[in-house]
């Protein structure tokens, strides 16, 4: 692992070395990480039970309004959103305990304060 790592700088560092003619790579910046990433918000994703929800409203607007004519639809989407909060709960669970894909930028930033790039270039 470390010599893949190794050869890849050796090769960053010929394309850049005018020992060799005219470099390759001009980097208008050091060519290395910062120490933050933007502090954006995470997306949300998509929105869960639309399906059930339009068909329960579209049984309301023909019954016009009368509850207990659409009583199944009403049942299907509590279900669904009792599904979909389960989920959520699991996910957040998950996501907490550190098994989750991503970081949250917050905790992104304080693990790279932690552990800082050393500015300098190949």
């Amino acid at each position: 692992m470390a010599t893949k790592g190794s050869g890849l700088q050796a090769k960053v560092s010929r394309m850049l070395s005018k020992d060799f003619g005219k470099p390759i790579l001009k980097p208008n910046k050091p060519l290395a990480l910062r120490n933050e990433v933007a502090n954006r918000k995470l997306r949300q994703g998509e929105a869960s039970c639309l399906t059930e929800m339009s068909v329960m409203m579209a049984c309301w607007k023909q019954s016009e309004f009368n509850h207990a004519a659409c009583a199944q639809e009403v049942q299907a989407f509590q279900r669904c959103t009792a599904l979909a909060q389960a989920e959520r709960k699991a996910r957040m669970g998950q996501e907490s305990s550190g098994q989750g894909g991503r970081l949250h930028p917050k905790q992104a930033n304080t693990l790279l304060k932690r552990h800082p790039n050393l500015y300098r270039e190949i």
